[in-house]
C-alpha cells in the first residue's frame, strides 16, 4: 500500500538518523524510547500492554492491521505505546470477528504513527546502536526543529512510569468464595495475568502501586502477585521497600517482569538497562530446575544482575535466557517466593510457561496446609 494520499512523516532518532515515511493515525508529533518487537502476531496486545508506556514500537512483522482489532485482544483500557513505526499499515482487514480496522482504531485513540518505513533497517540500527529516544512527526517535517524537541525528552533510565498506568482504585475480580485470594500489586498489570489467575479459581483484588502491606493484608490474601509494568525499577524506592515487607510476610509471592525486578531489588540485587532489550514471542529460556526449555513472550529493557544473584546466599537462579544468559527467573531459598523476567500469561505468545501459574497455586496450597 503506497498511501499516496497520506501526509509525509518523519522518524528521527536521538543519534540524528532520519527515516521518512507516511503518516498513520493522528496527524501530530510523539516522542519516546524506540524499541522493536519481533512478534509476528499480537499487535493489539502489544499496543495495549502497560509495560510499553513511554515507548515507540517498531514492529518486525511486515503487515500491521491485516486482521483488524477486537475488544477481546486488549491488555488494558486503551493503547499504552507512545507511537508506532511499521512497514505496511493495512487499511483493510480479513477477520470476521474484528470490531473495526486499525486506521479507525488509531484515530480513535489519537495515536501517532509512521508507515512505509524500512523497518528492517530501523531494527538493525537499534540492535547495533542500542535503544534510544526518538520522535515521530507528521505535522512538523523540519529536522532541526524536531532535534530541539527531542533533546527535551528524558531518558528511560531513571524514569518512573508505573504511576501512569497503575489503577487508582482497588477492585476485585472473581468469586469471593473461591479457595484462594490473591492480592495483585498493580505496577502495570496486563489483563491476561488476571485471567490466568481467574482460570485457576482465584478471587483477586488489584491494588494501586502505592498500597501499603497492612492495607493489602486486610484482604486476607493467600498469595501476592507483583505485576509487570513500565520504566526503570531502580527508582521505585517506596515500592521496593513495600515488596521487601511482602516477601518477609511468609505469604507466597509471584513476580512477573517488572515485578521480578522489584523482588530482586528488595533483596539487594541491582538492575541495569539493557543494550536493546528483549521484546517478542520467540525468546528461548531454560528452566535450570527441570532442564527443559521454553519459548517465551518477553518485553523488558531492564534486567537483574546475574553475578549479584549468584553471590547471594538466599537466591537461586531458576531460569536463564539462552541468547545472552541473562537471568530469566529466580526464587528465594526457604521462602515461597519466585519470579520470572518474561510473560507466562503469553498474550501474545506461546503457552509454554503457563505452568508458573500452577506453581503459584501449589505454593498457596502448601502454605495453607502448613498453617492448619
Amino acid at each position: 500500500m503506497k498511501y499516496k494520499n497520506s501526509p509525509d512523516a518523519i522518524l528521527l532518532l536521538e543519534d540524528g538518523t532520519v527515516f521518512k515515511g507516511k503518516a498513520v493515525g493522528k496527524i501530530g508529533t510523539t516522542t519516546g524510547e524506540i524499541c522493536f518487537n519481533t512478534g509476528m502476531t499480537g499487535y493489539q496486545e502489544i499496543f495495549t500492554d502497560p509495560s510499553y508506556f513511554g515507548q515507540i514500537i517498531v514492529t518486525a512483522s511486515v503487515h500491521i492491521g491485516n486482521y483488524g482489532v477486537s475488544d477481546e485482544d486488549v491488555e488494558s483500557e486503551g493503547m499504552k505505546i507512545s507511537g508506532l513505526v511499521c512497514r505496511y499499515f493495512s487499511p483493510t482487514y480479513s477477520r470476521t470477528s474484528a470490531a473495526e480496522g486499525i486506521s479507525s482504531y488509531f484515530l480513535g485513540q489519537e495515536m501517532v504513527g509512521i508507515s512505509n518505513v524500512d523497518t528492517r533497517a530501523v531494527v538493525r540500527h537499534i540492535r547495533a546502536k542500542g535503544a534510544m529516544n526518538a520522535i515521530i512527526s507528521s505535522d512538523e517535517l523540519d529536522v532541526s526543529v524536531l532535534k530541539k524537541r527531542l533533546l527535551e525528552v528524558p531518558s528511560m533510565e531513571g524514569l518512573e512510569l508505573s504511576s501512569h498506568v497503575s489503577t487508582k482504585q482497588s477492585f476485585t475480580l472473581g468469586d469471593e468464595t473461591s479457595k484462594f485470594r490473591v492480592a495483585v500489586l498493580d505496577v502495570g498489570v496486563k489483563k491476561n495475568i488476571l485471567r490466568c489467575l481467574l482460570d485457576r479459581g482465584c478471587f483477586i483484588k488489584v491494588f494501586p502501586m502505592n498500597t501499603e502491606l497492612e492495607t493489602m493484608l486486610e484482604f486476607n490474601p493467600d498469595g501476592f502477585m507483583i505485576s509487570n509494568g513500565p520504566g526503570d525499577p531502580s527508582v521505585m524506592h517506596d515500592v521496593v521497600v513495600n515488596v521487601k515487607r511482602i516477601v518477609a510476610s511468609g505469604i507466597p509471592v509471584f513476580g512477573i517482569c517488572l515485578g521480578h525486578q522489584i523482588i530482586a531489588l528488595s533483596q539487594g540485587i541491582a538492575t541495569y538497562k539493557m543494550h536493546s532489550g528483549h521484546r517478542g514471542i520467540n525468546h528461548p529460556v531454560k528452566n535450570l530446575l527441570t532442564g527443559k526449555c521454553e519459548v517465551t513472550s518477553q518485553n523488558h529493557g531492564f534486567v537483574v544482575n546475574r553475578e549479584a544473584c549468584e553471590n547471594h546466599a538466599d537466591i537461586e537462579i531458576t531460569h536463564e535466557h539462552l541468547n545472552d544468559n541473562t537471568v530469566a527467573g529466580i526464587r528465594l531459598k526457604g521462602r515461597p517466593v519466585f519470579s520470572v523476567q518474561y510473560h507466562p500469561e503469553s498474550s501474545p505468545g506461546p503457552n509454554d510457561s503457563r505452568y508458573l501459574f500452577d506453581q503459584f497455586i501449589r505454593a498457596m496450597e502448601e502454605v495453607s496446609v502448613a498453617t492448619i
